[in-house]
Parts: structure tokens; C-alpha cells; sequence
């Protein structure tokens, strides 16, 4: 089983329409009569708080030429646990005719039940002032009660698409200013999210069934059981739909049947 190589890229579909909900943040500076004097859009950026933190201690003064821009907004997976509530029956398969054109059923592509899996993010809101912090955590909060569905094209072989809700679990506050004031300072605002999605396993291919053999009993007690044999053969790929004449032979071209 193991060593059979396949990539759905399910995981990875679910870290970008994570980041794709934080991507269109705007903030907005006003002087003192109400005016607007700055707009601009968060920057947003995959990877730990601690990374942007170590930029931030290299060169607090900003006398680089390429300084860390703050506010922004950073995000990364934490963990993966198993949710055990939705857990469907493992040996269910999903099918897909894979021809439709010719309407007959030449190819079908299956796949197993997918596994649930909780995906934890954390995701951090780092500024430099308070009104800017919470001016970006105030365009966050209201969509999240507590959770915010996104709908994802999972697997497009077999044409499923999942809402996945993400849910916010918790907030966090920090602030980092430590020393004189010529240290730059930090803001941080820590979110705790869990995105409820499925992994799944690979797409198979299957021939359809040309042949099938059916044993039909009588109920009789008081004698022996009379036994119908029958088989049913196709010489070519069945249509999807019946086209029986006379008797239902469920859309098969060619029927042979044997009595005993």
C-alpha cells in the first residue's frame, strides 16, 4: 500500500485559501481633523513571528535600504489532529464516469473516503502602533463567530468540492517594547485557528462490468429448491442508460441464459 505515489496537493489548497482570506487588509492614517493622509494595504507573508521578530532586533533603527514594513501579517501551520466526529465509513468509494461524450461507460475513476483532519494555524498580526494593530484585528473578528467557511476545489479528478469551515479558537496580545526609546517597537496579536478539512488518498481507474452471474432460488419447504442460473455478457461497454426490449436486461446488448 505505502510507497504507491500520489499528491492530491489537498494540503496545500488549504494553506493558500487560509492566507487568501487575510490578503486584502487596508488600513488607513488620519491627521488631526479626520482627513485621511495614508492608505495602504497589510502585507502578508508565510512563515513564524520569530522570523520577523529576529529582522526587526538586526536593524531596529530601520537604517537598511530594505526594512521590515510594519503592520504586516504572517501565518504558518501549527499541527494536524484527527477528528474522529467526522469520520465516515472507510470503505465507501466515490465514482466518476471519466468519457461522458459517448454517453457509454469505457473508464470509471474511484476513491476511497477521505480522512478528517483539523489543521491548526497561527497567525499574527504585528504593528508598530496600537490603532494600526487594532485597526486590522477589527476587519478580522466580525466574519468569525466563530467560524468562516471557504469553499475549495478539492479534487479535480473527481469533481469534489468541500466547504471547509475555519475556525477561530483563540486571541493573544503582546507587546514587545523593551529597552530605550530608539528600539523599534512591536505589537502582536496571535490568532489560533483550526480548518476542518479531509485528506485523501489516490484516484484509481476501473474497466466497467461485462459480466455478472446470478443464482435465483425458489421458496418452496416441501421439495427441493429449483435453481435459475443466469449470465449476463456484453460484447461491447454498456450504455449508462437501460434500453431493455421485451424484458429488463438493463441495457445489456447480448444475453445468454442457462436452466437447471
Amino acid at each position: 500500500m505505502l510507497g504507491q505515489h500520489f499528491y492530491n496537493e489537498g494540503l496545500r489548497k488549504v494553506v493558500i485559501a487560509f492566507g487568501s482570506l487575510f490578503n486584502n487588509i487596508v488600513i488607513t492614517r488620519k491627521d488631526s481633523t479626520g482627513k485621511t493622509t495614508q492608505s495602504m494595504k497589510v502585507p502578508l507573508a508565510y512563515g513564524p513571528a520569530q522570523k520577523f521578530l529576529a529582522r526587526l532586533d538586526q536593524d531596529p533603527n530601520a537604517t537598511q535600504k530594505i526594512a521590515l514594513t510594519l503592520p504586516r501579517i504572517g501565518f504558518e501551520m501549527q499541527s494536524f489532529d484527527y477528528d474522529g466526529s467526522r469520520k465516515l465509513n472507510r470503505i465507501i468509494r466515490q465514482k466518476r464516469v471519466t468519457d461522458e461524450n459517448d454517453k457509454k461507460l469505457k473508464q470509471m475513476t474511484t476513491q476511497y473516503t477521505p480522512v478528517p483532519y483539523n489543521i491548526n494555524f497561527e497567525m499574527f498580526v504585528m504593528a508598530k502602533n496600537s490603532d494600526d494593530g487594532i485597526q486590522i484585528v477589527e476587519q478580522i473578528l466580525p466574519y468569525f463567530q466563530p467560524e468562516y467557511t471557504v469553499t475549495i476545489r478539492e479534487v479535480p479528478e473527481m469533481e469534489i468540492v468541500r466547504d471547509v469551515p475555519i475556525v477561530l479558537n483563540s486571541i493573544g496580545y503582546e507587546d514587545t517594547y523593551e529597552g530605550d526609546f530608539q528600539t523599534r517597537r512591536a505589537i502582536i496579536y496571535t490568532f489560533s485557528f483550526a480548518a476542518k478539512a479531509y485528506v485523501y488518498g489516490p484516484v484509481t481507474t476501473a474497466k466497467p462490468i461485462t459480466k455478472a452471474q446470478v443464482d435465483i432460488y425458489d421458496d418452496l419447504s416441501d421439495k427441493a429448491p429449483e435453481r435459475h442460473h443466469r449470465i449476463v455478457t456484453t460484447a461491447t461497454a454498456p450504455t449508462t442508460a437501460g434500453t431493455a426490449d421485451g424484458f429488463d436486461d438493463f441495457g445489456f446488448n447480448e444475453v445468454t441464459s442457462e436452466w437447471t
